[in-house]
C-alpha cells in the first residue's frame, strides 16, 4: 500500500510547493511525488497533471519529447491557479532509461517512437496510471481539473472513483525534432492534439 514517506516545502521557480514522497517502502530511492501548490483549495475541483519522469528532457532538456517543457507549463500553471503535479517514476513510458536510449537509437535508424520500442520487445506504452489515482485518494481529492492531451489518462479517471469536472490541454508547440514523436503520440496513441500546433 502506498503512503506519504517524507513532506515539505520546497521553492523552486515556479513557486514554493509541498512536496511528499510516496511509496510502499521508507527506503525506496525512487518513490513517486505529489507536488502540491501553496494556494490549493480541496473543497474546489483540483487541476491535477499525471507526469510521468522524463529524465532526458526535464533534466538535460532534450529537443525529442515535449515532456520537460510539459511539466514546466504545468507547475506554473499550477502555482498560479492550486494543484498538483503526480510525478511518476515510470521513464520512458515505463521503459527505463536504459530501454530508452537502446529505443532512441533505433529511432536515428528510422523507426518511431512505438516501433522502436515493439522492435526491442517492450510494450508501446508501460505505464499505469492506477497509482496516481492511489495518490489522489491519499491526499483526499475527489474532483478534478485534469491538464492532459492523453485520452488514457482521462480513461483512467473516468474509472475511478474520482470525478472528472473538465480536461485542460497541455499542448507544447512541436520544433524540428519533436515533430514525428507528437505525431506519433496522436496517430497511434490518439492524443488529443491540434494539427496547427505539431
Amino acid at each position: 500500500m502506498i503512503k506519504i514517506q517524507a513532506e515539505s516545502n520546497v521553492p523552486t521557480e515556479h513557486g514554493t510547493f509541498r512536496m511528499i514522497a510516496l511509496s510502499e517502502n521508507e527506503n525506496d530511492w525512487m518513490p513517486h511525488m505529489a507536488i502540491v501548490a501553496e494556494n490549493t483549495d480541496f473543497s474546489k475541483p483540483v487541476n491535477v497533471r499525471f507526469h510521468s519522469e522524463c529524465i532526458t528532457g526535464e533534466v538535460f532538456h532534450s529537443k525529442k519529447c515535449e515532456c520537460g517543457q510539459q511539466l514546466d507549463a504545468a507547475m506554473k500553471y499550477i502555482h498560479e491557479n492550486g494543484g498538483i503535479v503526480v510525478y511518476l517514476r515510470q521513464e520512458g513510458r515505463n521503459i527505463g532509461i536504459i530501454n530508452k536510449l537502446k529505443a532512441y537509437s533505433l529511432q536515428e535508424k528510422g523507426f518511431d517512437t512505438v516501433e522502436a520500442n515493439l522492435k526491442l520487445g517492450l510494450p508501446a506504452d508501460d505505464r499505469n496510471f492506477g497509482v496516481a489515482i492511489d495518490i489522489l485518494n491519499l491526499l483526499d481529492v475527489k474532483d478534478i481539473n485534469l491538464l492532459t492531451n492523453n485520452p488514457e489518462k482521462v480513461k483512467y479517471v473516468k474509472e475511478s472513483n474520482i470525478h472528472l469536472n473538465s480536461r485542460i490541454p497541455l499542448q507544447i508547440p512541436a520544433n524540428e525534432n519533436s515533430k514525428g514523436y507528437l505525431q506519433t503520440k496522436k496517430d497511434y496513441f490518439g492524443h488529443l492534439l491540434d494539427d496547427n500546433d505539431n
